[in-house]
């Protein structure tokens, strides 16, 4: 009897705990949120590993071998141990390392200069200097590699010259013109703005008070870099090199633009020759290997930061910065900075501006300038009667689902970061928060391209209670809630952090609901990072290549992917009128956030 009683009140305990976990907001969020991310990103990760050891039907066109529905080796044994697999994974790995390696250590010479020069220095023009900086984010990255090839374009390939060789006469080298070095230039130029932001945050919040100290007991400049300056700073150089390192190894457009016509493949561009090629399951196991070598680059980036983190160089002290003074090299060094960032930032997009109204490629003259390429009709003598971009059917569509794909799944991904942030920062002392936050940084770990590849095989047909979603724009906007969910739920926890439980606890006394709570008190106190998220989304979304290439149907065709194809065409002109219509677009919204919504992706960088 007393053990029967002892049941009974431990049951209705578990039931009462139970039942009041539930009522909570922290708790009920968070599990539907851990439930979405199981289903959107653990399960597809398990299911296409589990389908590389499975024959397929399609398999039964490679050798007589298969057995449908079997367990097998045969396709990690062919990426990995055949004779095709020194073409299909071995060199293309090589070269993907090579090039995140390369991008990487570039990209922080150039983002970390800039970031030092902009925040401990005494040179003027500083928020101009910033906005110049960050005008390569603000564009797809394979505007550089289109500029490069306007450029450096050599007869190798065929077609028209570049300026380079049309004006001067002087043929440049294969090198120079498509492979390693310019995919990591291009690469470099486009991601060093990530080095500027991430270290120069770093560098503007560090308290001065220690330099101070050591540059009084006589410590020279450099000893004061050396030894205080650069371990404060190391988590946020090392978190910047990962993320540009799988950045690097897992994008397509200027690989495939500046590689694949020498034969320079990575990764990511094997991968996708291999969808293409309907070899669906040697696809995933390249996906599998590129998600692999992110997960461990960033692991060994947590091993090599260690206790690092746990620097503090934000105090209640004043944290006002003592800035280098370069003397007389001031204006000198502003001019110089200045002028570099004109030539890699704003003169690509005057140079392709100016091909976009040349009739013909490589000739200079007043008479080859049209507008035929921006709203002209259809001519079978140019680019085979391709009509001009505006009076293009599919360009009208093209625009209508970018801008629709960029609009919701800005706002939705930024309200889900923002509602995320909110368990993540009010239930940080529990499990269910916890869990939230390390889940939600999963997709950080996949490639773009390699989700892609995950999302095809998940969505191509009818699962549980989800219908079939590939080919809608449906899987397009949720592909890119899920992609981006580690950015704003990390600006969503940053941003609730700040906010105290007084006002809720306050407005819950009073009678409010969560949902009341969330929309009068929690929305409006952050609205500045809701619009910072919204902003973030939207510009990714507009230049995204590598996360939608492999999921687009004729009907699902968006700016960029109609860019891409133009540009293997060879339709250089139609290229060129659409990413400057996608640059305006893009433009126009981040001053517009800017101005109205106040957010700014140099502010605490760019000015004192």
């Amino acid at each position: 009897m007393a053990n029967k009683t002892a049941l009974t009140v431990r049951s209705t305990r578990f039931y009462n705990g139970l039942l009041n976990g539930l009522r909570s907001p922290i708790h009920l969020i968070g599990l539907v949120a851990l439930l979405f991310l199981a289903y959107t990103v653990l399960w597809p990760v398990l299911k296409i590993l589990y389908t590389t050891f499975l024959w397929r039907q399609q398999d039964v066109r490679l050798t007589g071998e298969a057995n449908p529905g079997h367990f097998t080796l045969y396709h990690w044994t062919r990426v990995l141990a055949s004779d095709m697999s020194m073409n299909l994974f071995y060199k293309p790995i090589l070269n993907s390392l090579g090039v995140g390696f390369a991008v990487s250590a570039l990209s922080m010479l150039i983002g970390c200069g800039l970031a030092w020069l902009v925040v401990r220095t005494n040179v003027p023009w500083k928020k101009t200097i910033a906005f110049l900086a960050v005008i390569p984010y603000l564009l797809p990255s394979w505007i550089i590699s289109q500029a490069w090839l306007t450029f450096f374009k050599n007869g190798k390939i065929g077609g028209t010259p570049g300026i380079m060789e049309a004006l001067f006469h002087v043929s440049p080298p294969d090198w120079l013109s498509y492979g390693f070095v310019p995919i990591v230039v291009s690469l470099s130029i486009h991601d060093s703005v990530f080095f500027f932001l991430i270290v120069g945050a770093a560098l503007s919040s560090m308290n001065s008070q220690l330099e101070e100290a050591a540059s009084v007991t006589g410590a020279a400049r450099w000893t004061i870099l050396r030894r205080i300056v650069f371990p404060l700073v190391m988590p946020s150089i090392l978190s910047g090199f990962i993320l540009i390192f799988t950045k690097a190894i897992s994008s397509y457009g200027v690989p495939a633009l500046l590689g694949t016509p020498v034969n320079f493949y990575m990764i990511s561009t094997m991968l996708y020759s291999s969808m293409r090629s309907r070899l669906t399951t040697e696809a995933n196991v390249l996906s599998l290997t590129l998600m692999l070598i992110s997960m461990l680059t960033i692991y060994l980036n947590q091993r090599v930061v260690g206790r690092r983190k746990s620097f503090v160089t934000v105090t209640g002290k004043d944290s006002a910065r003592t800035l280098t003074s370069l003397g007389r090299w001031r204006y000198p060094a502003a001019g110089t900075a200045a002028v570099v960032m004109i030539l890699i930032s704003v003169m690509p997009l005057l140079v392709l501006l100016f091909q976009s109204f040349m009739l013909k490629e490589g000739v200079y003259s007043l008479g080859n300038f049209t507008t035929h390429y921006w709203w002209g009709g259809s001519d079978p003598n140019i680019n085979t009667g391709e009509k001009g971009v505006l009076q293009n059917d599919i360009f009208m569509l093209a625009l209508k689902n970018s801008l629709y794909i960029a609009g919701v799944a800005s706002v939705i991904a930024a309200v889900i970061g923002l509602i995320l942030g909110y368990v993540v920062a009010r239930g940080r002392q529990s499990w269910i928060g916890r869990m939230v936050d390390q889940v939600s940084f999963l997709p950080y770990l996949i490639p773009g391209i390699s989700l892609a590849a995950i999302y095809i095989s998940m969505f191509a047909k009818p699962t549980f209670i989800i219908p079939a979603l590939y080919g809608t724009i449906t899987l397009l906007i949720l592909i890119t809630v899920v992609k981006e969910l580690p950015f704003t739920v990390k600006a969503g926890s940053a941003s609730m952090m700040q906010i105290g439980k007084e006002l809720e606890e306050a407005a819950q006394i009073s009678g409010a609901s969560w949902l009341t709570r969330f929309r009068r008190i929690l929305l409006p106190l952050n609205r500045k990072s809701l619009m910072s998220a919204f902003l973030l989304v939207f510009i990714g979304a507009m230049k995204e290549m590598e996360l939608i290439i492999l999921l687009i149907t004729p009907r699902t065709e968006t700016l960029t992917t109609i860019t891409f194809y133009y540009a293997e065409k060879g339709y250089e002109q139609l290229t060129n009128v659409i990413l400057m219509i996608i640059i305006a677009i893009v433009i126009t919204v981040y001053f517009l956030a800017v101005k109205f919504g106040k957010a700014d992706l140099t502010q605490g960088i760019g000015g004192q």
